[in-house]
Parts: structure tokens; sequence; C-alpha cells
């Protein structure tokens, strides 16, 4: 094999070579072993064919339980009881099947499996189940046989997304709803999806879709991977979501959790044929060591096959247009990443890389390229292994962008640590570019993991107790202003040096003032957290919709003037006793006055010569600054005639403290 195109473009892992080619043997032959002489889109269909299925005149029923000696459904129609008449066969492969007229079931019944095993038995929910809902009394979970008279007509069914300049609103749709319950996805599409749409987002990241028994995992413990959250309401209503929102041009992804899986034996695959082995590890490796689940053993070609059809079956059924994986980096590791920080090749190399997730993940995303073409694959991973966002054909992954996860935890650190005079521009340019060339990532200041109960939000870092009692408009406070003032800057300047794209989760946008907890016995069960109070960016006696207006108009701003076509943005300067950094991107310059007392002057910016205006101000009065800066002035760069300028221009501008201005180039004739 060729160097592949990763290691041309990075010497840094010549030494590494053997190492990479090995895996992409490897993720090849086992394509070829599953999928043999077809694509893998014809392989990754256990959907159709496991589960329940009506056809013309029965139902067909099919299970994988290779170590179960018998198995039944059971279910309302038989008075949950254990039936020969309703036994399964075997038909080889450790898989079982059972045909039933058209009359035993109807839609909304109730049903489970009853799977025996040598020393034991228990109720299982079924691995294919589509969906699952809770008794709100007893709280048991069962399948129900969901076969509405008339399928969902979409009324979008060509959307494609917008790849380019992808810009995410993270979104969970039961906190959605500022009432203290349990958000539905209709409330979601007919009150969040045209706040998303005006926001400027094109694309929503929607949480915790698969089933899950726990509602305060926040989706992540999942027990049934094909199931839609009936907590939310029904496929079709979600369904009219995702059709709706195309129809906004709004692409919807899915935070999809394939890194592990809930313990429940009942309702998840902990035990389902009686066997620890069937789906997760045996031994040490089957529980992970810090999130209490069970970790998916990606060796196994059923597994394969389970998880790669649960790729295709949300793209096909639901319409979802693209991924992000949940804990990938957990995924990568024998250690879960866990036990290192990260810091030299050889931590990517060293054989502490579970090979067989690895695979997986060129299958999985050349699998959803293959079905989708215009699908979006996103990577939740924090250890920066090289090639994960590159091509499977240059020797890469395959996924189409990596989080930048660093970003939230540096903006954590220099809030918390250093005072206002200490943030050096130099730094914070370094680290919000600094990823790998050829490689797509998804920049966010904050998301929902920062909000979370323990945490706190860069709105509530910045102004604490604070923003309880002086966000009135009419109630001046400097610490209200500054945290204002550096929200805004702190979100443009993470959008504008983004790798392709950016994400911001619901309410974050205006400053929503509380953190994110779930109902659960420590809190007596209450919602008062678990929500969105969406009326404080509508009420305009407060000054949160300053945030949300702003945010808007960045969010419009980049997406118009397709600022990612450029991969990297191009720094100007970058002055750390003033703490004024300038970068240009495209034709959009943007300077960050960071300094907290001095605004300064007739500020001379190493420019292009032409005409510039202002297209975007965070001190104008609309955002809640204080109008400093004339807008509407149009700039033309200046040579100062010193020897040692040459031939370079310099704009000159007035820079107000803790602001932001954004200045758009167009040539001119003009000359100073």
């Amino acid at each position: 094999m060729d160097t592949p195109l990763i290691i041309q473009n990075d010497p840094w892992l010549k030494p590494f070579e053997k190492t990479i080619i090995r895996r992409i043997e490897k993720a090849e032959e086992k394509e070829k072993e599953l999928a043999g002489d077809k694509k893998l889109k014809d392989f990754a269909t256990g959907h159709l064919y496991f589960g329940l299925h009506k056809t013309d005149d029965e139902w067909v029923f099919r299970e994988w339980a290779p170590n179960a000696r018998e198995i039944f459904l059971i279910g309302e129609f038989t008075n949950w009881k254990e039936n020969e008449k309703y036994k399964l066969s075997h038909t080889g492969n450790g898989n079982r099947e059972i045909n039933l007229p058209e009359n035993t079931l109807k839609h909304g019944d109730l049903y489970r499996l009853s799977v025996n095993w040598e020393g034991g038995k228990g109720d299982r929910i079924p691995s294919y189940a589509k969906r699952v809902v809770q008794d709100e009394v007893t709280k048991i979970f069962n399948a129900q046989v969901w076969a509405p008279d008339k399928p969902y007509l979409w009324k979008q069914p060509d959307f494609t997304p917008d790849k380019n300049t992808l810009l995410i609103y993270e979104a969970h749709v039961g906190m959605a709803t500022e009432e203290e319950k349990t958000g539905s996805f209709e409330e979601f599409r007919k009150n969040v999806l045209p706040r998303v749409a005006k926001a400027g987002y094109n694309a929503i990241q929607l949480m915790a879709i698969q089933e899950h028994p726990y509602y305060g995992s926040f989706g992540y413990h999942v027990s049934n991977l094909f199931a839609v959250s009936s907590r939310f309401g029904t496929p079709e209503e979600l369904k009219s979501l995702i059709d709706e929102a195309h129809g906004y041009g709004i692409a919807v992804i899915m935070d999809i959790v394939h890194s592990h899986a809930v313990k429940n034996e009942i309702e998840g695959l902990a035990l389902f044929d009686g066997t620890p082995y069937q789906y997760f590890h045996d031994g040490h490796r089957r529980e992970h060591i810090a999130w209490d689940s069970l970790c998916f053993d990606y060796g196994k070609n059923e597994v394969l096959h389970f998880l790669l059809s649960n790729c295709q079956f949300w793209l096909a059924e639901y319409h979802f247009d693209g991924f992000r994986f949940d804990g990938v980096t957990s995924m990568l590791y024998l250690d879960h990443g866990l036990s290192r920080d990260f810091t030299s090749y050889e931590d990517y190399y060293d054989s502490n890389q579970d090979e067989d997730a690895i695979t997986y993940f060129v299958l999985a995303n050349k699998l959803i390229h293959q079905s989708r073409p215009n699908a979006i694959t996103i990577a939740e991973e924090m250890s920066g292994m090289p090639g994960l966002g590159n091509k499977i054909s240059d020797g890469g992954l395959g996924f189409d962008y990596r989080l930048a996860m660093g970003t939230p935890d540096f903006w954590i650190k220099i809030i918390k640590e250093l005072r206002d005079e200490q943030w050096n521009v130099s730094q914070i340019y370094h680290e919000l570019t600094n990823r790998r060339a050829g490689e797509k990532s998804i920049a966010y200041a904050e998301s929902h993991d920062q909000a979370l109960v323990g945490d706190k939000t860069i709105i509530f870092r910045l102004m604490d107790k604070e923003m309880y009692f002086h966000m009135n408009k009419d109630d001046q406070n400097l610490v209200i202003n500054r945290g204002l003032a550096l929200h805004k800057m702190i979100r443009l300047i993470t959008l504008a040096t983004a790798g392709g794209g950016y994400l911001n989760f619901m309410g974050n946008e205006f400053g929503h003032p509380e953190w994110i907890d779930f109902p659960r016995e420590g809190n007596n069960w209450s919602y008062k957290y678990a929500r969105r109070q969406w009326s404080l960016a509508d009420n305009n006696l407060l000054r949160y919709h300053y945030l949300s207006d702003f945010d808007k108009d960045m969010v419009s701003l980049i997406k118009k003037e397709d600022c990612y076509a450029e991969p990297f943005p191009y720094k100007l300067t970058a002055h750390e006793g003033d703490q004024v950094l300038a970068f240009k991107r495209k034709e959009l310059l943007f300077v960050f006055n960071f300094n907290p007392t001095k605004s300064f002057a007739d500020y001379g910016i190493p420019v292009d010569p032409g005409k510039y205006r202002i297209v975007l101000n965070s001190d104008d009065m609309k955002y809640g600054g204080l109008g400093l800066v004339d807008s509407t002035m149009i700039y033309y760069p200046v040579k100062p005639g010193i020897i040692k300028s040459g031939n370079q221009y310099f704009l000159k501008l007035y820079i107000p403290g803790r602001t932001v201005l954004v200045l758009k180039w167009k040539q001119s004739r003009r000359v100073h």
C-alpha cells in the first residue's frame, strides 16, 4: 500500500505508518468479510429483518439470541404468560422466528419476550423494538406494536443539508419548554423551530432521541437503540418535526450513542439471552469504569451488524441528516482515554487503542455516506487522534467534523483563573486556531456539558448572582455590563475562528441564567432547572434579548459571507499589552479589544487597501452597548509615511474597551 495521504501531509506520522496501514487494511478486510461484493448499505439491514414486521396478511417477528433455549412472545394477547402457540422457532445462527395471523396483534398492543436459558429466564424488550413505552403508574417498560393505518408522508423528501457552513443549535426536546414538565416533539416543532430559524442556525442537533429509562441521564444511558423516546411523543411527531425543520432549510443531526449502553436487563441488552457477552465485552472490559454502563464488543460481527443497521435505520426511517457520535474517545482507547493527557503522537499508536472500535468508525462513516452522500458525521472526541476527520481514502476514519472539545475548557480556565487584564490575545488566538490542517471541526464556547448542575455557564461565571437582580435595562451594574460585553466577544471570536462549524446549546445564546438539573431524588423530582425560560429573551424590559439579537446577527454574518470557505483566519495583529487582536477571514476584518480599562483612538490595523465599513459592532446600543462608535462611517486605510512601514496600509479605528468591530472590505480606487 502507498503511503496514506494523512502521513504525506503530516511527516510526524511517518514513524507510525505501519500501524496506520494495518488499521486501514483491517477495516477493508472486515468490510469484505461482512458485505462481500455488496455495499455496506446492503449489509446493514438488520432493522428490516429482525424485530416485528407486518406483511400483507401476517405478522413476522425475529430475534437473535444464541444462548437462549426458548423464547416466547408474550403480551396482552397472552395475558402476559408463556404459551406454546407463541414460541419462536430456530432458524439457524442463533436466530429465532415466529409468524402470526394478521388478527393476533393490532396497533398499540403491548408485548415483550420471555427468554429462557440454561439456569434462568427473564422478560426482555426485543433488541430491534421500534417503539417502547413506560406505564405511568407501574413504571414498567414494554414494547408497543406501532403500525398506524397510514404511513407518514414526507413533505420535504429530498432535503440536502449545508455542509460547508454548519451552524448547529444543540437542543433537548424535553427541556425545551418553559413549563416545569417534559416537553414534546409537537411543542418543539411549533415553538422552538421558528426560534432556531429566526436565529439563523442551519442545523439542529437533537439529544436524547433513543429510548432511555432514566430521564436524568440526558439521553446517554440508552436501552433501546431503535426506539424513539416515547416520553417526547410518537414516531410520526418526530418525523413531522424533522420534516418541518427541513422546510426551514434546517438539517437535523441526531446525537447517537454507540459508545455504551445501560445495565438494565429487562428493557436493555445487558443479559439479553442470559450471557453477559452477547452484545458486550466479557470480563474486566464489560463495564465502563466511569459511566456505570456496558461497553459494546466491536469485534463481533453481530454487534457490527446491529450498530451499523442502527445508523442506516435512523437515516432511512426518520430522515435524519447525520449523527454526532457520542463518547468517541471512550471507544477509541482500551482505557477509555482516562489515564493519559495525550501529549505526544505515541499516545495514539501505543497498543492502548481499540482497533475493533476504529474499524467500526471507518465502516460506520462509509455506510452513512453510502446511504446519504450529504450526511453529516461529527465525532465527540477529546484526545485529538490524527486522521479522525480525514477521508477514509486518505487514511482517515471518515468523520466530516470533530468537536473542538478543548475550547470550552479554555474559556472556563481563563475566566476562572485570570483577571481581565491578564487575558492574552495571542494565546486566545492560538487556542482557537490550533487544529489539524485538512480536518474540519465544530467550535463552541459552551455546550450542554458546561450547563449541567455542578458546573456553570459562561454567563453565570461572568455575572454570578448579580444576574438575578440587575438584568433590568434601567438598572446599571458594572458586573452585568462586563458580562454582556465579554459574552458577546467570547462567542463571536469562537465563531469567527471556527474550522468549518459552530455549535450553541439552546438558551445559551441569550445567556440563560440557570444550570441544568433533571428531575431526580436529590431535587425532589423537580423540573425547575430542566427547562428553558424563553420569556426572558422575549421581554424587552430585560437585557437578555441584547445577547440573542447579537447572536442572530453574528451567525447570519458568518453564513452570508461564507467565512468557512477559508479553512483558517489570517492574523493581522496581536498586541498583548493593549489586548487588541485583529484577523481577517474572506472579506471580513475582525478587531477585538479585550482591554477592560482602555479604549484606543486611531488604532492602526495593517490591512489591504480598499474601503471598509462596519457590519457588526458589539458596542452598538441595540446590543446593549454604549454606542461609542459610529457604525455608518466608511473607513479608508492610509500609509503612515514612515520608512519601516513600507507599502503597508493601516486602518485607523476607534476601538472602545471590551468591544469587537467587524468590518467588510471592498476594493476602492481611493488612495491615501
